[in-house]
């Protein structure tokens, strides 16, 4: 008996062994595939990198240089690289497990890849021969570098690849995932931002791309005419606000081929070309914007659950089985989940019922020409009717050029809905009437050109404040069928009452105002300083003492105040609940939370606020400034075990581009960290940093004879395909 006891246990650690080992490799082979189209072009791009890494690609045409950002770029991050092509593969689960596996999900349930495999082939030659250029240089980096690849078999990848990201990514910039969840979870879902039709309703948070980082994004942009810069230039600031590190984070360099293509700016991971920048005649730089973008739609299912009803019809609710690869240490294990689309798209089934959703610029892939085009534009009319495309799904645009024109644009895809539906709710899914077909006219937008005031700006707020009382346009121009936002935030306030006092707009003055660390008492924080009065508190308590210090602040986060600190603290959630227009904390509750931190890590309630709050950046370690919601921006961070605050997302990529009558562009830049920020080894991994910290800039060197005088090192990258 003890025999068989003894096979049995043995059989059954064999079988252990075996599934374990299973689990460990199967997914790799389960991602093999034999249908990637490699390029059969020869590649080849000089890389100069200027004092500080910034790569400066050059090439004879301009699918070269897309080559040359790919290596470049993979040098610098080939792991986040890594990350965003796992994305674009379906795979993200296999590395960064269940939250990757979320991912994934939305991947199929978008059909990120049908998007791509149908609308690549539609794209210009010239705009797929960057695309495949850039695929073939990451997989001659992962070739020459197969310790660093992450997942076997995630390359070779071509062209179709690197637009599924696309495809994936570009409905997280206006919140497609704040739909998703809620869905997904069966809860309440919060209406979109935009005016109400009917009763007022409740935002839903904005994720960009997910979770908080997303929840709390913002940027400014600035543009100032000739007419009021005081010295005849004109100006153009980018102040994005993105997090420092991973798939969304800025990466500067410039670009420059035989085909007329020079641009100096910042893309994401992902992407052959910048995203903002500028080029010798204009520039631009972007804002997150929320409008209305999203529709959700409850389908009337029949009893089989197979069939959703449409008008007088019952049609086949289309099911697709799919598998999720989730890494569970050193396992992954094969999920199955069934994703579902109607005609109005997606749809996700709850224990409420089948909701469909359609979302702008589904199903679309045209932005991926629209960039490109956008880099290589001469004047306002050519970029105003590249974005009359309304390829580009959402986010405002801030421009400005040589011949001394400025403009915003609120661009957005918004979808051209009919009247007579509440479409901040859920809408009836049996109704063919409620499905639109497509976005609204391009001159339907809000938009800005050479306002009299001479200036213009966007901080992520309504675009009904923008150039000053003289010139801003009112709300009831708009249809509210559209959806556009209403909301402000304290930068705006700020930029707003600051740029209209000043008299000139200089540099100085410009730079005074990009770096304000200033809160107007208004808003939620008014409401948080309104609560703190009336809270009945011992003054001779800690807590009563630490609203002592705050009722005397005065509302600066310049490092200066004793209650800094303090406010730093209480505000960011008070901010968090703003901007997704959630109740706002209890006040009493957020003063003793405060208290008691600084109290455990400074033994005291006002210590200074540089000491609380860091740049860190492997053994950098430095003071900052700023808040959350403030122009010098220092937004969300991680408390670290010593109890101060990393700032992981606020000021990324800033660059003031300026045009002087008669004179060539030139432009200066900075980034929080450096060009190498997964790189620890790299002298580039933080060299920024202490400019950063100091509101101080470094040269953009755009003109040729610039980069060659401050050039560190030199090389040439090249693919052929006969030993390739």
């Amino acid at each position: 008996m003890r025999k068989w006891v003894g096979r049995i246990g043995f059989a059954l650690l064999v079988v252990l062994f075996v599934a374990f080992v299973a689990l460990a490799t199967w997914e790799p082979f389960w991602a093999k595939r034999d249908d990637v189209r490699l390029s059969d072009r020869a590649y080849s791009a000089e890389i100069t990198r200027d004092e500080f890494g910034v790569p400066h690609i050059y090439g004879k045409t301009d699918a070269d240089v897309a080559y040359g950002v790919a290596r470049a770029h993979a040098e610098d991050d080939f792991a986040t690289l890594q990350d965003v092509i796992a994305m674009a593969r379906g795979r993200y689960g296999a590395i960064a497990g269940e939250d990757g596996a979320a991912v994934d999900y939305v991947y199929h349930l978008l059909d990120a890849r049908g998007t791509a495999e149908r609308h690549y082939p539609e794209l210009p030659e010239d705009t797929r021969a960057l695309f495949e250029a850039y695929a073939t240089g990451l997989n001659d980096y992962a070739k020459l570098h197969r310790g660093e690849v992450r997942l076997d078999n995630l390359f070779p990848v071509d062209g179709v690849d690197v637009a599924a990201g696309f495809a994936l990514r570009q409905p997280f910039f206006f919140g497609l995932n704040g739909t998703i969840e809620p869905l997904v979870k069966g809860t309440d879902l919060l209406p979109e931002f935009g005016p109400a039709i009917g009763k007022p309703k409740q935002a839903r948070a904005f994720p960009l791309p997910w979770a908080e980082d997303g929840a709390l994004s913002g940027s400014n942009a600035f543009a100032v005419a000739p007419k009021r810069s005081g010295d005849g230039v004109t100006r153009l600031v980018s102040n994005s606000h993105q997090p420092w590190r991973g798939g969304v984070a800025w990466y500067e360099l410039v670009v420059e081929s035989g085909e007329g293509w020079h641009y100096a700016g910042a893309n994401f991971p992902g992407s052959p070309y910048p995203f903002l920048g500028h080029n010798e005649d204009l520039g631009w730089t972007n804002t997150v914007n929320r409008p209305d973008m999203t529709d959700v739609y409850k389908l009337v299912l029949d009893e089989s659950g197979k069939k959703y009803r449409m008008g007088d019809k019952w049609l086949p609710l289309k099911e697709t089985t799919v598998t999720l690869p989730v890494r569970i240490g050193p396992l992954v294990l094969p999920i199955q989940r069934t994703v579902y689309r109607s005609i109005h798209g997606p749809v996700i089934i709850n224990d409420r019922g089948a909701f469909a959703i359609r979302y702008g610029g589904m199903d679309n892939l045209g932005q991926l020409d629209a960039y490109y085009r956008l880099n290589k534009a001469k004047s306002l009319d050519e970029w105003q009717s590249i974005l009359a495309r309304m390829d580009i799904p959402s986010t405002n645009f801030i421009y400005g050029d040589a011949k001394g024109n400025i403009a915003y644009v609120y661009n957005a895809a918004m979808p051209d809905r009919p009247k007579g539906y509440d479409w901040r709710g859920v809408l009836p899914g049996d109704d063919p009437k409620a499905i639109w077909k497509g976005p609204v006219a391009y001159s339907a937008l809000p938009k800005y050109v050479n306002p009299s005031s001479g200036w213009l700006y966007n901080s992520n707020n309504s675009p009904f404040t923008a150039a000053g009382a003289a010139d801003d346009i009112a709300p009831a121009s708009v249809a509210p069928e559209m959806g556009v936002e209403l909301k402000t935030t304290n930068r705006s306030r700020r930029a707003w009452k600051l740029l209209s006092e000043a008299e000139t707009i200089d540099r100085a003055t410009l730079e005074k105002i990009k770096y304000d660390t200033g809160y107007e008492r208004a808003g939620y924080v008014g409401d948080l300083w309104a609560a703190l009065a009336k809270l009945k508190l011992d003054p001779k308590s800690d807590e009563g003492k630490a609203r002592a210090l705050l009722m005397d602040w005065d509302f600066t986060a310049d490092n200066e105040g004793r209650a800094d600190s303090l406010a730093l603290l209480m505000i960011k959630d008070f901010m968090s609940a703003e901007y997704q227009n959630k109740p706002l904390p209890d006040v009493g509750e957020k003063l003793a939370w405060a208290v008691d931190h600084l109290k455990t890590h400074f033994g005291r309630i006002d210590p200074p606020m540089s000491d609380l709050l860091r740049l860190r950046q492997g053994s950098v370690d430095l003071p900052l400034d700023g808040g959350s919601d403030t122009l010098r921006a220092s937004t969300t961070w991680d408390v670290q075990e010593d109890g101060r605050l990393a700032v992981k997302h606020g000021d990324s990529f800033v660059q003031f581009a300026e045009w002087a009558p008669g004179k060539r562009v030139k432009s200066q830049s900075i980034q929080p960290y450096g060009a190498a920020t997964t790189r620890p080894k790299s002298m580039h991994y933080a060299d920024q940093a202490t400019l950063f910290v100091q509101h101080r800039l470094k040269p953009v060197h755009f003109w040729r004879e610039d980069v060659l005088a401050n050039a560190v090192s030199r090389y040439t990258v090249s693919h052929d395909p006969g030993r390739n």
